[in-house]
């Protein structure tokens, strides 16, 4: 219960809130990392003083789960670290946001196998993709930059639970992707 439930739902000032709120979020992740592969590696060099995460107000990364907003997937996840990714994961307080790093994060990458899930997206819904095998740490800084974008958009309150009905509603009467006819069919 916060103050984004007391608002009205329309008006003036719950936009301004709203912006407000989007504006601290957007510039103040706390990031838990989730670093299993290489690409940790290169996780680690954002944070560093070359490429410095500082200048974003994002120089302290968390190792507990309950003091983070953002979950950074670097790397190959394991059949035996899902649950525990899953578990990460559902810690967190709300809101929060998810970012697969690699291509390993994102769909397996090369290791098509049955040790390895194939996308992160399979445990956890995942925000933004972060291409490369490694990424390097500026594309990590495009993500978040793209990241940011999307938070400051992100609805709060009873506005966030319309806006999930309404989401909910459009994917219910949308076509099938079994019935929909394009250029493979």
């Amino acid at each position: 219960m916060g103050i984004e439930d007391a608002l009205p739902e329309e008006g003036i000032l719950t936009t301004t809130v709203e912006a407000v709120a989007g504006w601290m979020r957007r510039t103040s992740f706390w990031p838990a990392t989730f670093g299993l592969a290489c690409c940790a590696i290169e996780m680690m060099t954002y944070g560093g003083p070359r490429f410095d995460a500082g200048r974003w107000g994002q120089e302290v990364f968390r190792a507990s789960p309950r003091q983070a907003d953002l979950m950074i997937i670097s790397g190959r996840v394991s059949q035996k670290m899902a649950p525990v990714m899953r578990q990460v994961y559902d810690q967190m307080p709300n809101p929060k946001w998810v970012m697969a790093m690699g291509v390993c994060a994102s769909s397996g990458g090369m290791f098509n196998n049955y040790a390895i899930v194939q996308g992160g997206d399979h445990i956890v819904p995942v925000d933004i993709y972060v291409p490369g095998c490694p990424p390097r740490p500026d594309m990590l800084i495009d993500g978040m930059f793209k990241l940011r974008e999307l938070v400051i958009k992100h609805p709060m309150g009873k506005h966030q639970a319309k806006v999930l009905a309404d989401l909910e509603e459009l994917a219910l009467i949308a076509t099938p992707t079994l019935e929909q006819k394009g250029l493979m069919r």
